[in-house]
């Protein structure tokens, strides 16, 4: 698919790129709709919501050497087996191995972009997803996950996705090899709006934890829990 003036669709924007060797890379895909053949509006909420989540990347010392990027849609729906935000992620990956050589990677998604994150996980330089109010519906593949890391965080109070249902796919994922954490977020529902401090802080711990990034002289380190059931937040909050 094209984009403007005719140049093609390039999937990966790099708002920072960086000139010396990156220690690694997290990779944020925003959310979306299940279906729609539209593409993203010029005033894509979704993805200004993401670059919040990027800003608090870029300003954690943990993740001075690390690239930050995002995932550009060329449709805003999932679009039932077309999976059209996932084929968007592989070409993410790939211009970004382009752009950084191989340097392991982790994916941030929100709703239908973790869902996305989650199908494109078996890329071997991915080490890990970390899902923000994932859409996990029941059946989607698991297997491909086995030796990585996916780290849940879900308001059980959100009407948009399940919580329910993302417990269940990190117990399915845990048995078929990943390791796997969930945590219970005390507010935020769908648009991680409320507590977003704790949303953000929260995430940007869990992509150094994937990435293997040391954490600061004098912090607590992070507990290694790893089991289907999920957790609450505050356990792992203060970090």
């Amino acid at each position: 698919m094209n984009g403007s003036h005719g140049s093609p669709h390039r999937a990966l924007d790099l708002p920072e790129p960086r000139f010396r060797a990156a220690a690694g890379a997290v990779l944020l895909l925003h959310g979306g709709r299940a279906e729609s053949l539209a593409p993203p509006s010029a005033l894509n909420l979704p993805d200004l919501r993401m670059r919040a989540f990027a800003r608090a990347l870029r300003e954690d010392p943990r993740h001075a050497d690390v690239l930050v990027g995002h995932v550009r849609y060329r449709l805003r729906g999932w679009n039932g087996d077309r999976a059209d935000p996932v084929t968007d992620a592989r070409r993410a990956l790939a211009e970004l191995k382009d752009a950084a050589g191989p340097v392991p990677l982790v994916l941030l998604g929100h709703s239908m972009g973790a869902r996305a994150a989650l199908h494109a996980a078996d890329d071997p330089q991915v080490r890990g997803v970390v899902g923000l109010a994932p859409w996990c519906p029941p059946g989607d593949p698991v297997a491909h996950l086995a030796g990585r890391t996916v780290i849940a965080l879900h308001d059980e109070t959100d009407r948009v996705t399940s919580a329910h249902d993302t417990w269940a796919y990190l117990r399915r994922a845990g048995e078929a090899g990943a390791r796997v954490r969930g945590l219970r977020m005390p507010g935020g529902r769908h648009t991680m709006l409320r507590r977003f401090d704790l949303w953000h802080q929260l995430a940007v711990r869990s992509t150094a934890e994937v990435l293997g990034l040391p954490f600061p002289p004098g912090a607590p380190a992070p507990r290694a829990v790893w089991k289907a059931g999920p957790l609450d937040a505050s356990d792992f909050a203060g970090a």
